[in-house]
């Protein structure tokens, strides 16, 4: 489900892709499943397009990657992380409208 500008993250190189990026990085908790977030999956594939050379943007499936999903206490999702130096600097649960994502993502880009 991942174009070449969103990364698929899973449990096993999720910290390193976080901890060693120079850019905001933008994660997408999804399942295959979960209509909001197929709806939102155009919106995320836009975005890292737009954004391409200022943030990370990458899709995590909770089914099939538990443990960071826990490590975050993600309980419901689509649930979008922004993360910066390795931290999270924005949450967001449920979907929503690209322009107020695109607000969160450029309090965050420089």
């Amino acid at each position: 489900m991942a174009s070449k500008t969103v990364l698929e993250f899973k449990d096993s190189n999720f910290q390193e892709s976080i901890s060693q990026s120079d850019k905001p990085v933008l994660v997408d908790f999804w399942a295959q499943w979960c209509g909001p977030c197929l709806q939102i999956g155009p919106m995320i594939e836009e975005l890292a397009n737009e954004y391409q050379d200022k943030l990370v943007v990458g899709k995590l499936n909770i089914d099939e990657n538990q443990n960071i999903p826990m490590e975050f206490n993600v309980r419901s999702i689509p649930t979008l992380l922004i993360f910066k130096n390795g931290v999270v600097v924005e949450k967001h649960v449920g979907s929503l409208p690209k322009s107020e994502l695109k607000k969160k993502i450029e309090a965050h880009v420089n």
